[in-house]
């Protein structure tokens, strides 16, 4: 069951006895590291909300912030990598259908989904396979549930090949007059069970996410659950029309450990105790023994507390929603879970004892040595009129389309074309560009919405690696124009029980905690995914970063497109920092074109990167823009056919001649941060945007025009390259379709694992 000698030692002590068996799989899975954070939880106290909402028992099921002074959005990000890479369909699907719980258990409609998906080389049959179920899994799920998939990203790497990661972000709004609490206050209140019944789907699915994967795992399949969206949109409706009644005084999802975790910690937060009845619990097959029933992992499940008298209000709704509801206990005084089956006590254990009592383990940590900064030699491509060079050297075009035409560089139509991204008609700017806007009804204002992550970055240095995630995407969602307004964070990691693994967790976490301090956004939630490893072959760390922007005006957001209209339009490179392109650093141009992970970090300097922040949103404000894209993977070269290819415009730029040691590449293609290009309307904006520029101590550097059907970059006199955009589009978009037909995907797992 995952316990060790010491924790089993700790319950018979608590206890005073020996456990029965649904008390000790009651214990297993609320101390599994995936329910009690008991490595995480000292590093994560880091995070300023983190510890204060711990300090005061206030941890929800998901964290908030205000929209304006009557609503509120709230929002979280969660893994469900260990499902998706034995069952990827149903894994990612339940992901999804898990993530939106904990939004509407706060009380909030669920607008938005957004997700971070990590692969192995497309190359590999077993990487399609899971590439292939998991989006259509996350699509089958979103588009059946009504909620829109609105932007994600989606990279790929040979150390995912075992461990891919799935994780899910959901967005929603709430009158904050409105937010539920999982507390399950008011002895004598009845306890509500509603949604679907209860099956043996998922049990022991929280142990499971808590140790590596290795060649058994594909019998863990039925550790994963089985989701239907159409009765979580169901649940969504009775849910939040439930919390309208006032009848429900707390409320939490049936996630993880099911049964046990909702009782356990409903209780725990309340400082009260729950009693139920197992046979009271719909079932899908009333053999099901206790141990089964409270360790089930079924979908669409929810308990709920409500005013003693007022329970008929609370079942009725959910019965004319055609769902599952029933009492099944109340709440007592004693602090105690109590579980009876036909009203023979199963198991009888403080609520604390499986929550705040968890163990909490102070890991060895050891900083391992540095990432080899530069081991193989970063060619310098020629500058050549056309992409090609008579001799067949590298040059600047073949260079950028070989960037476009590789997994990590290419369009990822073939993903988010399967999403439905504008149900619910709010979404505002659609994927493809930095952030994905929502104008939401029942407020002026509106949000941008990125996640991010950057696992190269992680690799070489996790501290400074995290800094730059947090500041991209807090970048990311004032391109849109929308000041940073909260974070949320998936913490990917490989086994933490190896000192420098943890060292790896422990870095990321202080780094993204000094970011989001030093840029005053506050951590509301987040999700710890440690284990991500097979047979020793561990992940790279991978923070990911999901950020909530709020815009004063969503209808002057723009995206990274180049408007056609605009030919003749300015272009700007606005950059945090003075210094030039310095060497090539780490990412996709030292990874396609030189087969180098190494490399140095990009330069980040947090307080030149709030400065840009504020730039950007004071230019929006004043609808200087037309388009605003930030330059990160393959850098400005890629930032800018990107913006031609979705602008379907083609642009002349020209970048200001550096000194003779300057390397080409370096400034095409190397990932230096805190950089933006901006199309403007008129040479009045530039002028306009140079003096915001001086104001924010900024650097506005006038770089070219948009118009025509080339994308040509020159430095000083001299052609960098010249390529068309028609063909451009060609090569990106074809990539990930090209790359899917390679070979026939196989049908099942079983047929992928013998390809392996």
């Amino acid at each position: 069951m995952g316990l060790n000698d010491g924790e089993y030692a700790s319950i018979l002590q608590t206890l005073g006895r020996e456990p029965t068996q649904t008390e000790l799989g009651m214990f297993a899975v609320m101390w599994s590291e995936h329910c009690g954070y008991k490595y995480s939880r000292p590093i994560l106290s880091r995070f300023r909300q983190y510890r204060e909402a711990q300090a005061a028992g206030a941890l929800e099921n998901a964290g908030h912030i205000a929209l304006d002074k009557d609503l509120g959005i709230v929002f979280k990000v969660e893994s469900h990598n260990h499902p998706s890479a034995v069952e990827p369909f149903q894994g990612a699907a339940t992901g999804v259908g898990g993530i939106l719980r904990d939004i509407f258990t706060m009380g909030a409609r669920p607008v938005a989904i957004l997700n971070s998906l990590w692969f192995g080389d497309l190359d590999d049959a077993r990487s399609r396979y899971l590439f292939e179920n998991v989006v259509a899994g996350i699509g089958h799920y979103g588009n059946c549930v009504g909620v829109p998939t609105v932007a994600g990203e989606t990279h790929f790497h040979p150390c995912y090949r075992s461990n891919p990661l799935v994780n899910a972000m959901a967005v929603g709004v709430v009158p904050l007059r409105n937010l539920a609490k999982a507390a399950a206050t008011g002895t004598g209140n009845p306890v509500i069970y509603v949604g679907s019944a209860t099956g043996r789907d998922g049990i022991h699915g929280a142990t499971f996410a808590s140790t590596e994967l290795n060649e058994g795992s594909e019998s863990r399949r039925p550790n994963v659950q089985m989701g239907d969206p159409f009765l979580e949109k169901l649940l969504i409706e009775a849910t939040l029309e439930a919390l309208a009644t006032g009848a429900i005084t707390g409320i939490q999802d049936m996630g993880a450990a099911g049964l046990t975790c909702s009782t356990s910690e409903m209780a725990a937060r309340a400082d009260v105790g729950i009693e139920i009845d197992v046979r009271l619990v719909p079932l899908r097959d009333p053999s099901m023994s206790t141990y089964e029933i409270m360790l089930s992992e079924s979908q669409e499940r929810m308990l709920c507390v409500a005013q003693r008298g007022r329970e008929r209000e609370v079942l009725s709704v959910f019965e004319r929603w055609g769902l599952h509801a029933a009492v099944i206990g109340h709440v007592t005084t004693d602090g105690v879970v109590r579980i009876l089956d036909a009203g023979a006590i199963a198991a009888e254990v403080p609520a604390k004892a499986l929550t705040d009592n968890c163990p909490v383990y102070h890991l060895e940590v050891r900083e391992r040595p540095p990432i080899e900064s530069a081991p193989r030699p970063v060619p310098e491509p020629l500058c050549a009129a056309g992409e090609n060079d008579a001799s067949g050297a590298l040059t600047c075009g073949s260079a950028l389309l070989q960037l476009l035409g590789s997994a990590n560089g290419a369009s990822k139509e073939w993903v988010h074309t399967q999403y439905d991204r504008s149900v619910q008609t709010q979404t505002v700017e659609l994927p493809g560009s930095d952030a994905a806007v929502l104008a939401l009804r029942g407020s002026e204002k509106g949000i941008a919405l990125s996640i991010d992550g950057n696992s190269r970055w992680c690799r070489t240095d996790p501290f400074i690696g995290a800094q730059l995630v947090v500041a991209e995407a807090a970048r990311n969602v004032a391109c849109a124009g929308a000041r940073p307004a909260g974070l949320t964070n998936c913490l990917n990691f490989a086994s933490p029980e190896e000192p420098a693994r943890f060292w790896e967790f422990r870095s990321a976490v202080d780094g993204i905690a000094t970011a989001a301090e030093a840029f005053g956004i506050p951590v509301v939630s987040g999700n710890v995914s440690f284990y991500n490893e097979t047979a020793g072959e561990p992940i790279w760390p991978t923070p990911v970063i999901g950020m909530v922007g709020i815009l004063a005006n969503p209808d002057r957001a723009v995206g990274a497109a180049f408007q056609r209209g605009d030919n003749g339009g300015q272009l700007a490179l606005v950059s945090a920092f003075p210094a030039g392109a310095g060497p090539v650093s780490c990412g996709e141009y030292r990874s396609v074109i030189c087969g180098d992970e190494g490399g140095p970090l990009p330069l980040i300097d947090l307080e030149a990167e709030r400065r840009l922040f504020e730039l950007l949103v004071a230019g929006h404000a004043e609808a200087l823009f037309a388009s605003c894209h930030d330059c990160s993977s393959g850098g400005l070269a890629v930032a800018l056919a990107e913006c031609c290819m979705l602008g379907r415009v083609g642009a002349a730029v020209v970048l200001r001649p550096e000194p003779a040691q300057t390397s080409v590449a370096a400034r095409l293609f190397g990932e230096n941060s805190g950089r933006v290009i901006v199309s403007l309307k008129n040479e009045a904006g530039l002028a306009r945007l140079q003096q915001l520029g001086e104001a924010h101590s900024i650097v506005v550097e006038w770089i070219g025009t948009v118009g025509g059907e080339v994308l040509r970059v020159a430095i000083g006199a001299q052609t960098a390259f010249d390529c068309a955009v028609s063909q451009m589009q060609a090569v990106w978009r074809r990539a990930i379709p090209a790359m899917m037909i390679r070979a026939q995907a196989p049908t099942s797992a079983s047929e992928c694992v013998g390809a392996r």
